[in-house]
């Protein structure tokens, strides 16, 4: 038989929704084979906490051949209750992200689509850990990544990722603002299939600087990174001051948007398409995606929980994938 597409999934913080969303995808009938890495207890756990049926079957390779569900497994380090953080299982959280990326990098697995995990308490168990994002670079010896979160009618790329506002400014430096343009055009044509991208760079300051006044960023690295690119063929505009990037006029013109942190462009994303969006990592040898929420920890005991957007990060990463 022929072999699909296989994505591993790692439901993120024990005690957050990510379990409850593996129970509830399993109800589905996927048309890729989803390994989900993490304990088995749990899942069964959270299914028999939700009232949901759950038949689990552990992951073998020969399972490539057809849709469905299974567990790779990984036992916690001490026992979860719902909605209760754990410093113990931060590590647990780690171990099911390492397992992931392995299984991508030998190939065993086609993509990475991971649940929400809770950066505070991996930090307070001693590791540091300031994303999914950072920590992916850094286990596939990657210069850069960028991360995009998309809908269907919008992507908002991050030139900074989860750093404090007073240190955004010391981060826009020519070269890393290069890459970043560099590795989102590039992926815009290889991952979505976009022949030409249009890309509009956001400035950093209000007004996009107000010609100095406000700011020297615009003038001093966005400017002369943006006419650098664009004389090597790159689509950009900008720098635009923020406030106006993102109105329907510019949008209708553009495929991505780059913000300069991460606050500046993702309260615009997330309003445009909260629960249907998609997190991506663009620039690492496989594809990832992720969920656009956080771990929910006062649902995880509610009815009427939406795996919209874990779907749509399956079906994103099975896009690009084809590609």
């Amino acid at each position: 038989m022929e072999k699909i597409p296989v994505i591993a999934l790692t439901p993120g913080e024990p005690a957050g929704i990510g379990p409850n969303l593996c129970v509830l995808l399993a109800q589905k009938k996927p048309v890729a084979h989803i390994v989900v890495i993490g304990d088995p207890d749990l899942l069964r756990q959270r299914a028999h906490e939700m009232d949901v049926p759950l038949s689990l079957t552990q992951w073998e390779p020969s399972m490539a051949t057809r849709p469905g569900m299974s567990v790779l497994p990984v036992k916690l380090k001490m026992p979860v209750r719902a909605g209760t953080l754990d410093v113990a299982n931060a590590s647990y959280v780690i171990e099911t992200l390492e397992m992931a990326i392995k299984g991508c990098l030998d190939h065993r697995f086609d993509a990475l689509v991971t649940g929400p995990v809770n950066k505070g308490v991996i930090n307070d168990a001693g590791i540091d850990f300031t994303g999914h994002t950072e920590f992916l670079s850094a286990r596939c010896h990657c210069k850069r990544v960028v991360m995009m979160l998309a809908t269907d009618r919008l992507r908002v790329a991050l030139a900074t990722t989860h750093l404090p506002l007073k240190e955004v400014s010391d981060h826009i430096q020519h070269d890393m603002l290069t890459d970043v343009i560099t590795i989102l055009h590039r992926e815009l044509i290889t991952r979505f299939a976009i022949d030409h991208p249009r890309i509009l760079v956001c400035g950093l300051n209000p007004h996009a600087g107000e010609n100095g006044h406000l700011g020297r960023e615009e003038i001093d690295v966005i400017q002369p990174v943006v006419e650098q690119l664009r004389a090597l063929g790159i689509n950009l505009t900008g720098p635009i001051p923020a406030d106006s990037a993102f109105t329907p006029a510019r949008l209708t013109k553009a495929d991505a948007v780059l913000a300069m942190y991460h606050d500046q462009g993702l309260p615009v994303l997330k309003y445009a398409g909260f629960g249907q969006a998609v997190n991506i990592t663009l620039g690492l040898p496989f594809v990832r995606t992720s969920v656009d929420h956080g771990t929910a920890l006062d649902r995880v005991r509610d009815n009427g929980i939406d795996t919209g957007s874990l779907e749509k990060a399956i079906d994103t990463a099975l896009a690009m994938v084809a590609r």
